[in-house]
């Protein structure tokens, strides 16, 4: 969405020359070509500061450029079984399961934005530029967080929780209501406390084994089953109604419920724009939202459209040139 799109082969001497000259007016290559191929294409900081010492080279990889995975295909899918992730999602006695969106390849990219924006700050400060590496593996990896963490540290095993439950936090969990299901984390005493009282158990909120965390943790068994009564007693609706405001709980909606909760309309949280193949479009806006400094959004380019516009502004590209550049399949 807003991108402008050149269409340059780089295997090609010229294109790889034509490359070069579009270097030297930029900040930042960014590639997500596979493992080892940046260095092949010659597009690696050592291979392009001599067009502009000040360059920040940027790859975004399946496994990273180099070890024994560097070259293998990389789906979000496939780093989710092998990160772990996978295995640690569903209910205890079911498959593993894959989060529902691509959590890994947008995390990626997210990591990849912030480590360019790291990397354009140094070459600000002392004009040199670097390679930055980031993976959908690494990144895989590093979601895993506080459970790998446990696992390397205390050779904890992650195992399923049920009902998505958080593994050392009591009440933390999917609910089932008379008519749907509500998501609750009491991720504090108080919030335990403040549950308690709203739905009126006055026993759990009088009974020792439930007043800690460790306590809770250490009696769930008890605590939940008397909390899944409660909640499977009346509606969604209901317990919104009790909660909201005062203990963290949210309906698990749909994604249509989720696209129209007021709050979208409240954060401007939905763009659109008329599409030259699909009409009007909408789409989610991006999560980042700086007052002022938003552009209107516009359709993502065909393959190719803005060559000969950005070739002549960055590379200084006459008409006769580029029509050269295209007869020996360079551009298109």
């Amino acid at each position: 969405r807003g991108k402008r799109s050149v269409a340059l082969d780089l295997k090609h001497p010229d294109g790889k020359e034509m490359f070069g000259r579009l270097v030297a007016r930029s900040d930042v290559v960014f590639s997500n070509a596979r493992g080892t191929s940046p260095e092949r294409l010659g597009i690696t900081y050592e291979q392009l500061k001599a067009h502009n010492p000040a360059i920040v080279c940027a790859f975004l990889t399946g496994f990273g450029r180099h070890g024994p995975r560097a070259d293998q295909p990389a789906y979000e899918y496939i780093v989710q079984a092998m990160s772990g992730m996978a295995a640690m999602g569903g209910e205890p006695d079911g498959p593993p399961v894959r989060a529902g969106v691509s959590v890994v390849d947008f995390s990626a990219g997210l990591a990849a934005a912030v480590a360019m924006l790291a990397g354009l700050h140094r070459a600000k400060q002392t004009g040199l530029g670097c390679d930055i590496d980031t993976s959908l593996f690494a990144t895989a990896l590093n979601l895993t967080n506080y459970l790998a963490s446990w696992t390397l540290t205390r050779g904890y095993h992650a195992r399923r929780q049920p009902r998505g439950a958080h593994p050392s936090i009591v009440p933390s969990q999917l609910f089932e209501a008379a008519d749907g299901w509500v998501m609750v984390m009491c991720q504090t005493d108080a919030f335990f406390r403040e549950l308690a009282e709203r739905m009126e158990i006055h026993d759990v909120l009088g009974d020792p084994r439930f007043a800690t965390m460790a306590g809770r943790l250490e009696h769930k068994d008890e605590l939940l089953g008397r909390l899944e009564r409660e909640f499977k007693g009346r509606s969604v609706s209901h317990w919104l109604a009790r909660l909201e405001g005062g203990v963290p709980v949210a309906p698990v909606n749909d994604l249509g419920q989720a696209l129209a909760d007021p709050q979208v309309e409240a954060l401007d949280l939905v763009v659109g724009y008329d599409h030259p193949q699909f009409g009007y479009v909408k789409q989610v806006a991006g999560p980042v939202q700086t007052p002022g400094g938003s552009r209107a959004p516009a359709p993502g380019p065909a393959l190719g459209a803005d060559t000969q516009g950005v070739l002549s502004d960055l590379a200084g590209v006459s008409a006769a040139e580029l029509a050269e550049l295209k007869e020996r399949g360079v551009v298109a």
